[in-house]
């Protein structure tokens, strides 16, 4: 599923009425039926209304949305701002249209003058602003935004939380964004809407499919994309039944140093469980009885080194490399670490301390080979790209690394972020927040491994390995919940989730 940026929305709207045909003004009707639609579900016409309109059509929207709601009989009171007296052809005509209407609305048109309305015991339905805003709100629109959010009264956004940009929100202004209780966005999630930063400001967020067009939608070009399962269940690859371990790929796991080890058995364990036919750890001597007992499966090799990874080894049998969970960041490890990238020919994975050494090696990092898969959390990242305002100018940076190193770059978070080569970006859709803890990334690590063992490109083991970590990380959710979900839940529910794509 593709993600629009604002221009893109605009390009879709127009697309739909060219081709539909459908006029703008229907269109709207549509889309305000749609929010009509969801708030008599929630409230009766006992509960009052009160909307607050701009001058666009995102408050055509809202003046059409007051029309409906009393031709339902609820009591409406409505303020269109028109300080610059210069409507949106679309508002201009659905003010007309609600003018027209016998009774039903209280109408305020606020030109200069503007006396706010008691916000008690009532909802406020807001269509300020929507996707065309580019700035900050100051002013009269900054203020009545601070009396709105005052109040105790539920918000319904239409379409945006005014003052929220759909895109880049790092220089806004928290105090003038609009905190809706739901937003009612059209036919898909916007791209801010994918980034912790602009959570407080969107509620509960509903996505209303307003039937814009399909074929717009196929036509018009984003270099954002959302994971669904019907694109990773063409990817997952069968098992032959005349497989053997030779043939289902090797893998080799460089984690853990004395007092992480952890890291490396959920890394191993999360490998074996994702496919590989075999994998070797390469771990401190002191790690060893851990290993041998947490994962038996495994083939464990000892670095000389009794308490940290402190050489490589020959990797040019092995299928894939995964280098860096727990081995912390000794400049003996350092050097163990660009020795390992240049020691084979293997997808490799930089992941957790692996990508903080590269941070501290700076000319390292155009040694990394083409197709290298670096998985960064956010802090992770800044150590490689430097400081990040927001969370667009830390998507943006990371879909440069990746351009730059004509590799791969998953940014982790809520909706992880895959940035690949061509420079497009592709978000995950599953995982949930008890994912937020420690080990989980060692286990992302382990799946990627796997999967390249087995044969999947890169981009392809990127993208189902996101897929499968989230989803076996919701199963594990159903079973202890988010507050006590571990890193180790999500490797017992990988064998679930393969087998649900498989189906």
């Amino acid at each position: 599923m593709k993600i629009f940026a604002a221009e893109e929305i605009r390009q879709l709207d127009q697309y739909t009425i060219t081709h539909e045909p459908i006029k703008s003004i229907d269109l709207m009707e549509r889309a305000s039926i749609a929010v009509v639609q969801f708030v008599t579900g929630q409230w009766t016409p006992e509960m009052p209304m009160v909307v607050f309109a701009g001058p666009g059509n995102n408050g055509g929207d809202a003046l059409a949305v007051s029309r409906l709601l009393a031709e339902r009989n609820y009591k409406v009171k409505t303020y269109l701002f028109n300080t610059k007296k210069q409507l949106s052809a679309d508002c201009e005509e659905n003010k007309r249209r609600l003018m027209e209407m016998p009774n039903g609305v209280e109408f305020h048109e606020v030109i200069s003058e503007f006396e706010p309305p008691t916000l008690k015991d009532c909802v406020v339905i807001d269509g300020l602003f929507g996707t065309g805003l580019t700035k900050t709100l100051t002013g009269g629109y900054s203020s009545l935004v601070k009396y709105i959010n005052a109040a105790k009264c539920p918000v319904v956004s239409i379409d945006v939380p005014s003052g929220l940009m759909t895109e880049d929100n790092a220089l806004n202004v928290d105090a003038n964004v609009i905190r809706a209780t739901y937003t009612l966005t059209f036919q898909q999630k916007k791209l801010s809407y994918l980034f912790d930063e602009t959570q407080p400001f969107l509620g509960t967020l509903k996505v209303l499919d307003i039937g814009l067009s399909k074929q717009g939608m196929a036509e018009i070009a984003s270099i954002y994309t959302m994971l669904e399962e019907n694109d990773i269940k063409p990817l997952i690859k069968s098992r032959p039944d005349f497989a053997h371990k030779g043939s289902m790929g090797s893998a080799l796991i460089v984690a853990g140093k004395y007092g992480m080890a952890g890291a490396s058995v959920l890394a191993t364990k999360a490998c074996l469980k994702s496919g590989a036919g075999k994998v070797t750890a390469l771990i401190p001597k002191n790690n060893n009885d851990i290993m041998q007992i947490s994962v038996p499966e495994a083939v464990i090799v000892h670095d000389k080194d009794e308490e940290i990874i402190s050489d490589s080894i020959d990797s040019q049998t092995y299928n894939a490399v995964a280098i860096g969970p727990g081995i912390g960041t000794d400049e003996n490890t350092a050097i163990a670490v660009i020795s390992q990238i240049r020691r084979g020919n293997a997808p490799c994975i930089l992941d957790a301390d692996a990508l903080n050494v590269v941070a501290t090696h700076r000319a390292w990092l155009m040694q990394l080979p083409k197709g290298i898969i670096l998985t960064p959390h956010p802090k992770e990242l800044e150590r490689l790209v430097g400081h990040t305002v927001g969370c667009f100018e830390a998507l943006s940076k990371a879909r440069e690394l990746a351009r730059t190193l004509q590799g791969y770059v998953i940014l982790k978070g809520h909706y992880s972020a895959l940035c690949t080569p061509d420079g497009s970006v592709i978000f995950n859709s599953t995982g949930n927040s008890g994912m937020a803890t420690a080990g989980s990334g060692d286990v992302l690590t382990g799946i990627l491994a796997g999967l390249l063992a087995r044969g999947y490109s890169q981009e392809d083991a990127c993208k189902v390995g996101m897929y499968v970590h989230g989803l076996a990380g919701d199963m594990a959710m159903q079973y202890v919940g988010k507050e006590s979900l571990m890193a180790s839940d999500i490797i017992t529910c990988l064998p679930k989730a393969l087998m649900k794509l498989e189906k």
